[in-house]
């Protein structure tokens, strides 16, 4: 059982794999980017990592402690003055690996690790969400604009509606009138049934009158 035995050996002794990772990070932070295995990038990280956060601490015993694993006064000096400058606002994650393929001997995977450059750390700062209040101060004018628009939509309802009741007016008035018109035409015409006989009675009477001139006349002579 591997209790409290992290860390990858990479089939090497435990000098060995101290010397070499001595050395690896030596190298990283002097050109901030070599190219090796991919499991040995991957163990690298952790190396890099302790040695920023060495040099953000700053102190005279962190100084001393990265002289303990970096081999180079000058890298060490490096670390202090500009890599601890630009990881300021940064709590981890100061490195970045991307697989390039293999090896052509072995067929070992190849990585290469590198330290983030100034333009990916501000861009990484921009990408954060945007606080709290002015998340919260933006729903009001979207609010602004729903009401808005219900408003104009009531708007629009309500004319309809008024014109929906004025056909509806103009449609009783047009019935309204219709019967009377067709009353008007009725009395009119019944009226003109009823001075109809009295001309028949005017062209008969004179006939009458002479039938019996001419009954009389006969009823005399006899």
């Amino acid at each position: 059982m591997r209790h409290g035995k992290s860390g990858r050996k990479l089939n090497r002794s435990s000098s060995h794999r101290l010397a070499m990772f001595r050395n690896m990070v030596t190298s990283l932070l002097d050109h901030e980017r070599i190219y090796t295995t991919h499991a040995k990038a991957k163990e690298l990280r952790r190396w890099a990592d302790w040695m920023i956060t060495l040099g953000k601490r700053g102190d005279l015993h962190a100084r001393r402690q990265a002289l303990q694993v970096i081999r180079d006064k000058s890298v060490v000096h490096k670390l202090f003055a500009d890599l601890a400058q630009r990881y300021q606002a940064r709590s981890g994650g100061y490195t970045r690996t991307v697989k390039v393929g293999f090896r052509v001997g072995d067929g070992a995977p190849l990585s290469l690790i590198e330290l983030l450059t100034v333009e990916t750390v501000k861009k990484k700062k921009k990408m954060k969400r945007k606080p709290r209040k002015a998340v919260e101060a933006a729903p009001p004018a979207v609010e602004e604009a729903v009401v808005e628009e219900a408003v104009a939509e009531e708007a629009v309802a309500e004319e309809a509606v008024e014109k929906k009741k004025k056909k509806s007016k103009t449609a009783k008035k047009a019935e309204a009138e219709a019967p009377a018109t067709e009353e008007v035409v009725e009395e009119k015409a019944a009226a003109d049934e009823v001075s109809e006989p009295e001309p028949e009675k005017v062209a008969k009477t004179p006939e009458k009158k002479i039938a019996k001139t001419k009954k009389d006349k006969e009823g005399d002579e006899k």
